[in-house]
Parts: structure tokens; sequence; C-alpha cells
């Protein structure tokens, strides 16, 4: 894969997902068409702007993949607290309305997806799949 790719290059798969209001809150979450590229229970890398964040993934009410938030670390992902949301000022930004579609690049399947508002474009750094064995030492660094 080359060093960086444009959202609509070949190896990078667009999912149409909407912009949902996360419970009775103003919290925006991104739904998800039900995929094995996002898998529920997971932590990945979301891109917005190019800047990188990590995300919980969890499952919505219809069972399907959501993101409810863009973190800096994944510690903070996995346990959001008072750290900061980059996903609502990106929301913001663009001046989306719940409903709307927001699409999903799949960079890398179960580890990094990009967002863009539709219209929009968007290059993302090439990324590799991290090995499972390094992928399990980085997070119980993380954890401790």
């Amino acid at each position: 894969m080359p060093d960086r790719v444009t959202h609509d290059h070949p190896t990078i798969e667009t999912l149409d997902a909407t912009l949902g209001r996360y419970g009775g809150t103003h919290r925006p979450e991104i739904r998800l068409p039900p995929t094995d590229a996002v898998p529920t229970g997971t932590v990945i890398r979301v891109v917005l702007d190019g800047t990188e964040y990590r995300s919980q993934i969890e499952a919505g009410s219809d069972g399907g993949p959501v993101i409810r938030g863009a973190y800096e670390t994944p510690r903070l992902a996995r346990n959001p607290g008072t750290a900061t949301d980059a996903l609502k000022p990106w929301v913001d930004e663009r001046d989306l309305e719940f409903g709307r579609t927001v699409h999903v690049d799949v960079i890398d399947a179960g580890h990094a997806v990009g967002l863009r508002a539709p219209g929009e474009a968007a290059t993302y750094a090439s990324t590799s799949s991290p090995a499972d064995s390094l992928a399990a030492i980085a997070e119980d660094l993380e954890d401790q």
C-alpha cells in the first residue's frame, strides 16, 4: 500500500453511516451498518481531519457498531470520564444535523477508519495492522 492514500483509493472501503444522538443527550454517535471491518468491543484508530484518535467501538441498539467519541489515547477511549472528545467539535464544525450521512473510510479493517462529511475528500497515512503479540503488549502497557 502507498504511504498515503485518498478516500477513493481502491484499497479503501467506504461505508455510509448515520449521525445519531446518543440516548437522550446531545452527544453525537456515528451509527455504522453491521460490518466485520469495524468490530464491536475493540478500540480502533479514528482519523478526523488528518489527526488520529482512538475510539471504543460499542454495539448500538440495533447491534451494529457505533462510534461515540474520539480520544487521544486508547486508555481514554476505554474510560473517557472527563477526557476531551474530538468527535463533537468535528460534527459541530461541519454543522451536521442528526440523521445525516457520514462517510466512514475503512483504512485498515478492524484497526483504523477515517470519518468524512458528505462531499469532503480525505487523504490518509497508510497503516498496517499491529501483530497480535505486539498489540497485546501495547494493551498491557496502556492499562498500567
